[in-house]
């Protein structure tokens, strides 16, 4: 939680400049790439802990994680249907590098930052529940 959380600070950050600033910076675009890889990949691999801990249906690929968990109500359902994409996102990212879409990759950057926010919160409040 930590690491998405430092992820998230950074691609916050970087979510005020501008689509051409962002794309004529190497520097700025690589990181912001990596640190929404990075958060993509916290969130599924946060998903596949509880997953595997609480013995629920295994996933057969990235998406099933937050299938699962809306399934399994550790985050709504709704919000699991809305956030599904993000996985295929991920894949871009790691597998068609060197043909990212980067208007796609700014989209993400300004209007889905809350979604990978929301989902540390359903996380914490699950976790938080487990406690007691």
């Amino acid at each position: 939680m930590k690491r998405l959380e430092k992820a998230l600070q950074i691609l916050q950050q970087s979510s005020k400049i501008s689509f051409e600033e962002l794309t004529g910076n190497e520097v700025l675009l690589s990181a912001v790439e990596r640190n929404l890889h990075v958060a993509i990949e916290c969130i599924l691999d946060i998903g596949n802990h509880i997953i595997a801990e609480k013995g629920f249906e295994i996933p057969e690929n990235s998406g099933d994680i937050i299938r699962i968990l809306g399934e399994e109500k550790v985050i709504p359902s709704n919000f699991a249907k809305k956030i599904k994409d993000i996985a295929g996102f991920r894949n871009i990212l790691i597998h068609e590098y060197t043909r990212i879409d980067y208007e796609l990759l700014y989209n993400y950057l300004l209007n889905r930052l809350d979604d990978l926010r929301e989902f540390a919160l359903y996380i914490s409040s699950y976790l938080e529940k487990k406690k007691t």
